[in-house]
């Protein structure tokens, strides 16, 4: 390989991919704000809309409490500023965390992107209006999942990743 082009090579590949990291945080928050707008517009609290029978179907909760309405019936005001807190704490250390290690596009910094674009996106909720918009309503058998949304989706999807690096096998260089 010529000289320029294995150095054009090394350039491409040393760019920082902060800036595409943190765009897919900002998508992740667009899409969760855009979702929760149109359910808020199209079903009233405490109703749904059945998809698939039996299985999924959009609904319109109001979650006051923690993931998977946890801390609900403790007093209103006490979970809310302590919930905005800790997810203050969380983003902060995820944000530091991408900006660690978003320079080069790994499972990891697009886990930490999905995490941080989740966490601000319920973050915003809970500042603007007291709880979140849960609106994806799942049952598999006897079991029903707890409401969620899109947010909390990213934040499992890039937990998933988050584990599948940890236990990814590290190559033996020999």
């Amino acid at each position: 390989m010529p000289e320029t082009d294995n150095l054009q090579h090394t350039t491409y590949n040393s760019r920082d991919r902060r800036p595409w990291l943190l765009l897919l945080s900002a998508l992740v928050i667009l899409c969760d704000r855009l979702t929760k707008i149109a359910i808020i517009h199209r079903i009233r609290p405490g109703y749904d809309i059945p998809i698939i029978p039996g299985v999924f179907r959009l609904s319109h909760v109001l979650n006051t409490g923690a993931a998977f309405s946890l801390l609900e019936n403790l007093p209103p005001n006490a979970v809310r500023i302590g919930l905005i807190s800790f997810s203050v704490f969380a983003a902060a250390i995820v944000f530091f965390l991408l900006w660690q290690t978003g320079r080069k596009l790994t499972p990891t910094s697009v886990a930490l992107a999905l995490i941080l674009g989740g966490a601000l996106g319920n973050l915003y909720d809970r500042i603007r209006f007291h709880h979140v918009v849960d609106f994806l309503a799942v049952r598999i058998y006897h079991y029903n999942w707890p409401d969620f949304n899109v947010a909390d989706s990213c934040i499992v999807i890039g937990a998933c990743l988050l584990l599948l690096e940890i236990f990814r096998p590290i190559p033996h260089d020999s």
